[in-house]
Order: C-alpha cells, then sequence, then structure tokens
C-alpha cells in the first residue's frame, strides 16, 4: 500500500501596471478604490465583505470579494481573510463592506471583527491598516480615522 499526500502548490501574478500605480496612503485612498469594486446596483440590497491586499510600500496588490450576506448582516471568516493575505504575501490588509441601511455608524459585531481580525493579523506579521462601512450614498465610516483600530 502506498501512502501520498496531496500536493499544494501556491501562485500568484500580479497586474505589475496597476499595483505599481495604485497607493494607498488614506481611507478616502482606499475608499475611491472600493467604490470601483462594490456594485452599485447591489449595495442598498445586500452586505458584502472586500479585503484590500497591500504590499510593505502600501501598494495595491488586489483585492478580495470574500463575502455575502443579506439585508441586515455578512458572516465573515478570518482564516479565508488570512489564508489570501498570506497567499499573495500581503504585508498589510484593509477590511472593507457596506451596510445597505445606509447607517455608517459601527455595530458592535463589525467592533468585534475587527479586534479578532487585527489580533489574527498580529500573530502573521500582517497589518491591520484599516476597516471601512460603505453607505450607498457616497459616504464611508474608518475605523483608523476614529482611532478604533
Amino acid at each position: 500500500m502506498t501512502n501520498t499526500v496531496n500536493e499544494i502548490q501556491l501562485s500568484y501574478k500580479p497586474n505589475r501596471d496597476f499595483t505599481e500605480n495604485y497607493k494607498i496612503t488614506s481611507s478616502r485612498d482606499a475608499f475611491l478604490l472600493l467604490e470601483r469594486v462594490f456594485n452599485p446596483d447591489t449595495i442598498c440590497l445586500r452586505e458584502e465583505f472586500v479585503i484590500i491586499y497591500l504590499n510593505r510600500a502600501n501598494r495595491v496588490l488586489g483585492y478580495y470579494k470574500a463575502f455575502t450576506g443579506g439585508l441586515a448582516s455578512v458572516v465573515c471568516d478570518t482564516k479565508l481573510i488570512l489564508a489570501v493575505a498570506l497567499k499573495s504575501m500581503a504585508s498589510g490588509i484593509i477590511l472593507a463592506h457596506n451596510h445597505p441601511s445606509g447607517s455608517l455608524e459601527p455595530s458592535e459585531q463589525d467592533k468585534s471583527l475587527t479586534r479578532r481580525v487585527k489580533a489574527a493579523c498580529q500573530n502573521l506579521d500582517v497589518e491591520l491598516l484599516d476597516h471601512l462601512i460603505l453607505g450607498a450614498d457616497g459616504g464611508y465610516f474608518s475605523f483608523s480615522d476614529e482611532s478604533l483600530i
């Protein structure tokens, strides 16, 4: 009898034109990118959770539309968030989700998730730079700007 072990292969091919030109230096920069990522036709319909992955110079490696929820919530998996960070060799991440209600105020669940992801990031040498909440009206809330990270 032969024992076999599954081989795990990792690959990542960045779009150099994009990553060399898009650097995030503020919550506003992140918001402007996220405005292009979130679907304007569904931003009032359901919550979605997106993560931006950055290199050490805060240049965007890419984004991942990780989770889709319902009208009032979305379930997020910290392992998946960090698995993509490790696969892409990201040094920093920015979390983002929308509130279909239009309210930009973070819920207790939003704050708890941010704390959990931050703690997990610290163990893997990945920096949680911000967590943005987007509203349908073009506004946003930044955990970093409000000193909640």
